[in-house]
């Protein structure tokens, strides 16, 4: 069984201790490919020694809403010139993690829908994929994608909407990304979307260390409990761990234009 995590930040300091033996049980594991995404212009020189150091790792580089205060107009100044630089390299993947966050009230959203489409804006000049954040602002999201129609498409990272709004991300070419949120039994409504979402929907992610799934609560996330998260979606789906593997390591490599 090959996985792809199509989210993880195993850059972040959770994983100093112990990164390396994480990357060998991934391996052993047949998490085979990682996508490691910057959120703030501090720590994209951290996250593409990294990539660029270990084979099956991937980068993508952006400016997160949450880090909203900490963000310059001169780091999207910064990020062209990243993308600029790195432009054809085959470790660069994507745009991303950006995007709109209405669950954090202090978030000036004005100034999150300006950053939003100026990293689009990059993901369409620089002909990548968009790695989008969203939470509780899918109908500001589709209603940009609509106007802005990026050609590459991207992936709605930890995809916790509605079937309707799923169907409307998939009309404008994102992938839905899936990961540990939807293991958890209280999830009720997400885990009725996701039974029924078609598998050129999904793509599987850990978000790493965050977001842990129900069967390993309370602890740090990793990219080598990716098998066990898509052995519970396979099931919540009725059909085999193998099946979804296949299905969404073939939806990512076809997202990221992997041969």
């Amino acid at each position: 069984m090959t996985l792809i995590d199509t989210h993880t930040h195993l850059d972040f300091p959770e994983f100093d201790a112990d990164r390396t033996a994480v990357l060998q049980r991934c391996r052993q594991l047949g998490v085979q490919r990682l996508v490691l995404l910057g959120v703030e212009h501090g720590n994209w020189q951290r996250l593409w020694d990294l990539v660029q150091a270990n084979e099956g790792l991937y980068a993508a580089f952006g400016l997160h809403p949450v880090f909203l205060e900490q963000h310059r107009p001169e780091h999207l100044s910064e990020l062209r010139q990243w993308l600029q630089r790195l432009a054809g390299h085959s470790k660069l993947c994507a745009v991303g993690e950006f995007g709109l966050d209405y669950f954090l009230q202090e978030l000036d959203r004005e100034r999150q829908q300006q950053l939003f489409e100026a990293q689009l804006q990059l993901a369409i000049e620089f002909e990548l994929p968009a790695l989008l954040h969203v939470r509780r602002a899918h109908a500001a999201t589709i209603a940009t994608l609509k106007r802005f129609k990026p050609a590459r498409g991207g992936i709605i990272h930890a995809f916790a909407g509605s079937a309707e709004e799923a169907r409307e991300y998939l009309k404008l070419g994102f992938k839905l990304g899936l990961g540990g949120a939807p293991t958890w039994p209280q999830a009720l409504r997400l885990r009725q979307v996701v039974a029924q979402l078609p598998l050129e929907a999904i793509v599987l992610e850990t978000d790493s260390p965050d977001m842990a799934p129900a069967m390993y609560p309370n602890q740090r996330n990793s990219p080598e409990h990716l098998p066990a998260i898509c052995a519970a979606l396979a099931e919540l789906r009725g059909i085999s761990p193998e099946q979804l593997a296949n299905a969404s390591s073939r939806n990512a490599a076809e997202l990221f234009a992997w041969g």
